[in-house]
């Protein structure tokens, strides 16, 4: 579909945003409330925790997320301060049924909460397999859709991203948006998040154009989407592109389809710093994207680097964040220390990429840093919160 992408970018893209892998698509069937009350925990016990990791998948990059997910949960459980961790782990082979099978082994063997599993379709299956047991389910996916009852995801969502940027674009006068979205689910989602969140803030949305996740389909749309851009009135061009699949060539596609440089400004809902090459996009120099916290980002990877010997992969770092999130809340102690009430107490906790919290819907709210692209180098515009007294994240 992108020829001009190597095979081997392609495998970096698909693992680096294994976030993404998690919006493919699925029938959700939603538990609105748990059944019962979470596992009491006992008092100066060890925490009984289940973590649901794809091992044992036919894909071999499964099993790699598997080790790292498993690593930077061991990382997590040596860091923490007067809390024990009984952490028991269980393969899904990246298989929804499987996935359930080992959630209903794992309560009955007296998990108190359930860390993983992957993807959204394992997360459904597992949520509603253990929704009558009370036992709450921290998801490695970001797919807002599969979230709520006892089902909650860790990944970084898009409503929280398009959140952030426009609120951060209405305090410098972008008011105005078009968004430009591929037309897949995770586009389709990336779209209601961006509308949502403009909404919420009062901008206005002035179009929505998409385009097929070709490389031909791109050229054919990038026209359309630029006078779309220019006659609408629109201060920006909101798109869901990916850094390591259609970005690149929306980004020039733009340019080169009769988009005035310096005119409308290009807003990313992804990541632009996954790899240095994208940088140096000329179509993508003054855009605006959101980043974790980068120091405590670093901080992560060299502690992970020093521990196993390897640069960890972007995902196992929700698998740190569940453990810390857990032991911050055995410490605080109490019988109902991961009830859902506790689970999305309003301070949050700190992870490895900033603060986090859990809402009531079954998301995340993450603290963010807005930043852009200038002579091809990452330039932090506002940054992160450390706290969510006031945060605008």
């Amino acid at each position: 579909m992108f020829a001009r992408v190597s095979s081997r970018r392609k495998v970096l893209g698909q693992i680096a945003g294994l976030g993404a892998l998690a919006l493919s698509a699925c029938a959700p069937v939603a538990v609105t409330t748990p059944l019962t009350d979470a596992p009491a925990l006992e008092t100066g016990a060890p925490v009984p925790v289940a973590l649901l990791v794809p091992a044992g998948s036919p894909v071999e990059s499964d099993n790699f997320v598997a080790r790292n997910l498993e690593n930077a949960a061991r990382l997590a459980i040596g860091d923490l301060d007067g809390v024990e961790v009984d952490l028991r782990v269980y393969a899904t082979a990246g298989d929804p049924q499987q996935a359930a099978a080992v959630a209903r082994t794992a309560v009955e063997e007296g998990a108190a909460i359930i860390l993983g599993p992957l993807r959204a379709e394992e997360a459904n299956a597992v949520g509603v397999a253990t929704a009558a047991s009370g036992v709450n389910v921290l998801a490695f996916s970001n797919n807002p859709t599969i979230a709520g009852g006892n089902v909650f995801v860790l990944g970084p969502t898009f409503g929280n991203t398009a959140d952030r940027l426009i609120r951060y674009g209405r305090g410098i006068g972008l008011d105005r948006y078009l968004i430009a979205h591929g037309s897949d689910l995770g586009g389709n989602l990336g779209r209601d998040a961006i509308q949502a969140a403009a909404a919420a803030s009062g901008a206005t949305i002035t179009g929505v154009q998409s385009y097929p996740l070709s490389q031909q389909g791109i050229q054919a749309a990038a026209p359309g989407i630029a006078t779309a851009a220019t006659t609408s009135g629109a201060q920006a061009i909101f798109t869901t592109a990916d850094s390591t699949l259609d970005l690149p060539f929306l980004a020039s596609a733009l340019r080169d389809g009769g988009l005035p440089a310096g005119t409308v400004r290009l807003v990313g809902l992804t990541r632009w710093d996954v790899t240095p090459e994208i940088l140096t996009q000329p179509g993508l120099q003054d855009g605006i994207f959101a980043i974790p916290d980068a120091s405590m980002t670093r901080a992560f990877e060299t502690r992970y680097e020093a521990a196993y010997g390897a640069t960890p992969l972007p995902v196992a770092a929700l698998a740190y964040d569940g453990i810390a999130a857990i032991g911050a809340l055995a410490q605080r102690g109490g019988a109902q220390a991961l009830s859902r009430a506790s689970l999305t107490q309003g301070q949050g906790f700190q992870g490895t990429a900033g603060i986090f919290r859990l809402l009531p819907d079954g998301t995340n709210q993450r603290g963010l840093a807005v930043a852009t692209v200038r002579n091809n180098q990452v330039v932090i515009l506002d940054p992160a919160p450390r706290s969510f007294a006031g945060a605008g994240s």
